[in-house]
């Protein structure tokens, strides 16, 4: 890891912590940035030492406050422009495929694509202090990260089109009571309230988090056959058999 990295990582007890490294900018996403957290993730994926992953921003004023509207400018074209979003949505549906869990520690402005990045992990903590919005319909073009789509599954079409055909942002508890995020906490103790629950994570087997991720959206079949994969392991086994013997005592 060097200061000159977009995206810095450390790495402990099984918890990667993934933090995106451009405060001047409140960490708005630029080409850079996306590709260091797509080769980031991947390598954690492969990696047997990581169990959980979590995606902060650098600072305390932005997780990541949009993508970086200059890069926009030098879209030549509508096929330009077209690729641009592919290539985010590709990293970005990555990202909500992974098999590991990835959360989302929201520490400020999740705004645009910053807000489908946050979209994109599998569980999502805010500090009091963040703020929330997709402001993309005031400079005349929309999310185009996938992060429609994932808004409307998560908190409902109305609320969703409310958020960007207004462009308005929200606060954290707006954002909680509309189930935009599963957590608020204090903006000072939000690192520790996260790496809290990513251990929580890590102590669970790989292969159970695996199965119940790949469960989602697939239908009772799919939990049915996972079910019956694990239950015979070796380690729903052990595990079984060490709760029933802690039972009988």
């Amino acid at each position: 890891m060097t200061r000159e990295d977009a995206v810095q990582a450390e790495q402990s007890n099984g918890i990667l912590v993934l933090t995106v490294s451009r405060p001047q900018a409140l960490n708005a996403l630029n080409r850079r940035i996306l590709a260091e957290l797509r080769s980031r993730l991947l390598q954690a994926e492969r990696d047997d030492a990581v169990r959980v992953t979590v995606i902060t921003g650098e600072g305390g004023k932005a997780f990541a406050a949009g993508a970086d509207i200059g890069e926009f400018m030098d879209l030549a074209d509508e096929q330009a422009g077209r690729e641009y979003a592919r290539h985010g949505q590709e990293i970005f549906a990555m990202i909500a495929s992974l098999t590991k869990p990835v959360i989302a520690a929201i520490n400020g402005y999740a705004l645009g694509g910053g807000l489908e990045l946050a979209l994109a992990c599998d569980i999502r903590c805010a500090s009091e202090r963040a703020t929330f919005g997709f402001p993309e319909a005031t400079l005349g073009i929309l999310p185009g990260f996938g992060g429609i789509e994932r808004a409307a599954r998560l908190i409902g079409r109305s609320a969703s089109l409310q958020l960007m055909l207004t462009g308005m942002p929200i606060d954290a508890a707006e954002a909680l009571r509309l189930g935009l995020v599963d957590r608020v906490v204090a903006h000072d103790g939000l690192m520790r309230e996260v790496l809290a629950l990513a251990a929580r994570m890590a102590e669970q087997p790989p292969a159970a988090l695996a199965a119940i991720k790949e469960c989602l959206g697939r239908g009772m079949e799919a939990e049915a056959a996972l079910f019956g994969r694990l239950v015979v392991s070796d380690e729903a086994r052990s595990r079984c058999r060490a709760f029933l013997e802690k039972r009988r005592r």
